[in-house]
């Protein structure tokens, strides 16, 4: 028997426990309504929360930048890599997010392991949200440091964390926003609490960057606090703004730490520089156009008032991430597929994603949905609300 036998098998299970994963192929770009096989569905699960992946004036920058630079990078932003749309972007954020500077990422993913990279080592402490996401419990185990993790968003638990800590150096790194459950990380306990323990603190903000404060700054100007209070920020360029990429803004001596240490940043070829360029028209627009954000909170608000008054359990949160709780992942499944009979996509988010039992349709909302696709949503919804009351679904 072949010693690479047990693939087969692992995946066998893995379609038995309704966990198989796959891919849908797209045949337009992303909007409210994308078209899949020749058949039109209306999509409640991107991240465009803007609306601007498709915007006329992103598409003409990126066009514009294409006949300038080219296509591809050409090599890493310390070789040959490093062009004058990536220089002006960072530049942009920078200003944008009040920090000394800012450094692009190919990835969140990237950002996130080269910062914990280059500041942790042997000997050092990685404190996490237990509902982080991946890609930070991935840098934290990488990164060579302790991890130690908190009970989600409990910064009295944070603190005891740090008191464990008190002997070496600590980072602590949470989520703005958490990507599965949509509700924001209480940054204006956190913050405090590292300053008086001397530990520094990173946020991925991914999710909050672009929708949350009065211009999109995120979490950090949600909460009204500054490079002191939030050392390490991370935000991505491919969910709010529509682009690609993601940055990691703060001081002087920090970013210069990653230009000389981050491995995932120097060993990687810089992202295509019209993405860039399309990416600073994205920013320009979200902070012109505050309506965006305005028209989030009006979707958010009523379909929050009428999924609960149908008995759907819903997270606490405010934000375009809208989970619809239903507990075993088969139920899970078996909802998405019903709503995709019926011309709606939203997609079961299962284990190991999510807790055992947490099994969810995670509602995500666009600046772009209109009234009509909001009230064709809670149409399909009514008509599914038995599997509210599922057993294994809980309250959030």
């Amino acid at each position: 028997m072949s010693k690479w036998g047990h693939l087969a098998r692992t995946l066998a299970a893995r379609k038995q426990q309704d966990l198989y994963r796959s891919r849908l192929t797209i045949d337009s770009p992303q909007a409210p309504r994308v078209m899949i096989e020749g058949r039109e569905y209306l999509a409640f699960c991107s991240n465009d929360y803007l609306g601007l992946a498709n915007d006329p004036r992103v598409i003409a920058a990126a066009q514009q930048a294409l006949n300038e630079y080219g296509l591809g990078g050409g090599a890493s932003h310390l070789v040959i890599g490093h062009h004058r749309a990536h220089y002006e972007l960072e530049l942009d954020l920078a200003e944008f997010t009040g920090r000394d500077r800012a450094l692009l990422f190919s990835t969140g993913y990237m950002a996130n392991l080269g910062v914990a990279s280059a500041l942790l080592g042997r000997g050092d402490y990685v404190i996490e949200d237990k509902l982080n996401h991946a890609s930070l419990l991935d840098a934290g185990i990488l990164s060579g440091a302790k991890l130690l993790r908190y009970r989600h968003a409990d910064s009295e638990h944070l603190a005891s964390r740090l008191d464990e800590a008190r002997d070496s150096r600590a980072l602590v790194i949470t989520d703005g926003v958490f990507s599965m459950d949509g509700d924001v990380a209480p940054l204006d306990d956190i913050a405090p609490i590292c300053h008086s323990k001397d530990s520094m603190l990173m946020v991925d903000d991914a999710h909050g960057f672009g929708v949350l404060g009065a211009n999109g700054g995120g979490c950090a100007e949600h909460f009204g606090l500054n490079q002191s209070d939030v050392p390490i920020l991370m935000g991505t360029l491919g969910k709010s703004y529509g682009a690609a990429g993601a940055f990691v803004a703060g001081s002087e001596e920090l970013i210069e730490t990653l230009v000389q240490f981050a491995r995932t940043y120097i060993y990687t070829t810089s992202t295509p520089p019209a993405v860039a360029a399309a990416a600073r028209v994205s920013l320009r627009i979200s902070r012109e156009e505050s309506w965006r954000r305005e028209r989030l909170n009006e979707l958010v608000a009523r379909f929050r008032k009428e999924a609960a008054g149908m008995g759907y359990q819903l997270a606490a949160s405010s934000t375009p991430i809208q989970p619809i709780f239903i507990g075993d992942a088969a139920t899970a499944m078996e909802l998405s597929q019903a709503l995709r009979k019926e011309g709606i996509l939203i997609t079961a988010i299962r284990p190991p994603t999510v807790p055992a039992n947490t099994s969810r349709l995670r509602v995500t909302f666009s600046a772009a949905h209109t009234d009509d696709d909001l009230s064709q949503l809670l149409e399909v919804l009514h008509k599914y609300r038995g599997a509210a009351n599922i057993a294994g679904a809980v309250n959030a």
